[in-house]
């Protein structure tokens, strides 16, 4: 019979193998970020999609809906994730609000990448007022031997927001009442000719 010293060890261990496996299997993770969240009325927003806790990324390929009438993508870049891979920044549709099927894979028999990165970077204009979520869809992430990788999404919310003026502007506005202010009192002090 074990002693409960053994049983106790034992069962330390099978917890500690248990948590490695579950470390081991974990989801990569897919995300978006914005560069400036709210974006102001006809400024220019960067996202960056990005990836982290992946573990030997060969290929992959998303693509990513928006508001059209809050977003309007202009420009588009593979990030640097996968190094010298075969690449698309996808097909931009304005109308729709999607950007379809942006991909990236390594060639040849070699080992994935792991870790995270930048895997593609999108300009647009904001050309609307509200709340817009950009969306994943048609994601595939596949390791070196093209098993495919799971993984977890993290779309995100948008906020775009008219063009609140400047505290300068405040104060210019304010010097300008002055001087018309003091204008017009000088012109009542003047007697009439």
């Amino acid at each position: 019979m074990k002693s409960w010293k053994t049983r106790k060890t034992q069962l330390a261990i099978a917890l500690l193998l248990a948590a490695a496996a579950g470390q081991a299997a974990a989801d990569a993770v897919l995300s978006v970020h914005a560069s400036k969240n709210p974006a102001v009325l006809g400024s220019t927003v960067e996202l960056d999609v990005a990836i982290a806790d992946v573990a030997d990324l060969y290929a992959y390929q998303f693509s990513l809906s928006f508001d059209p009438t809050l977003l309007r993508a202009t420009g588009a870049n593979i990030g640097s994730f996968l190094p010298g891979s075969f690449s698309d920044t996808g097909l931009v549709d304005n109308t729709l609000g999607q950007i379809s099927f942006t991909y990236a894979t390594l060639l040849g028999a070699r080992p994935g990448v792991s870790g995270g990165g930048q895997l593609a970077h999108f300009s647009f204009n904001v050309i609307g007022i509200g709340s817009g979520a950009l969306n994943f869809s048609d994601v595939l992430l596949l390791d070196s031997n093209l098993n495919e990788l799971p993984a977890t999404l993290q779309p995100m919310s948008l906020q775009t927001v008219a063009a609140v003026p400047e505290p300068e502007a405040y104060m210019m506005f304010g010097v300008g009442l002055v001087g018309l202010a003091a204008l017009r009192r000088r012109q009542l002090k003047q007697p009439a000719a």
